[in-house]
């Protein structure tokens, strides 16, 4: 009995075994098949990270070419500003020249209508009745003693 008996553990152990062998087999493939994953996993990452990489540098360039735009805008805005700051004193300073003009020609005896526009024409101006000669020197005495004011060179 006891030959029998070590034949059936010896079988049992054998059959052990060969399931063993079977599990081994088994979990070998899905090893292969775990590295073959990994190594397809790598190229992935690896170009994930060279994606990145240029995605920085595009980002940094585009930061680069931002910072330009807003100080060419910066200094594009501030020289509009002063621009329209002249343009400002320039229509003021024409406004009150051509007021100037309205009262000289009405000091030397033209007519100013009575109705708007308040500023004459040229055509007006240069139309009126008596002492034409004479408003137009003192006009273009006005109009130099202005150019120089405009342009800084009045004391």
């Amino acid at each position: 009995m006891t030959n029998g008996f070590g034949v059936i553990i010896e079988m049992l152990v054998a059959i052990l075994l060969a399931l063993t062998i079977a599990y081994c087999i088994s979990l070998n493939r899905r090893l292969k098949l775990l590295k073959a994953d990994e190594q397809s996993l790598r190229a992935t990452i690896s170009e994930l990270v060279t994606a990145t990489e240029f995605a920085e540098r595009a980002i940094a360039g585009l930061k680069l070419t931002v910072e330009e735009c807003e100080s060419g805008l910066g200094a594009r805005l501030r020289s509009a500003d002063r621009f329209t700051a002249e343009l400002d004193r320039s229509i003021a300073a024409g406004s009150d020249l051509l007021d100037r003009l309205a009262r000289i020609v009405v000091a030397g005896g033209g007519a100013i209508p009575q109705a708007p526009p308040a500023r004459p024409s040229p055509r007006q101006v240069a139309e009126a009745p008596r002492g034409a000669q004479a408003v137009a020197a003192a006009a273009q005495a006005f109009a130099e003693r202005l150019r120089l004011k405009v342009h800084g060179l009045a004391a």
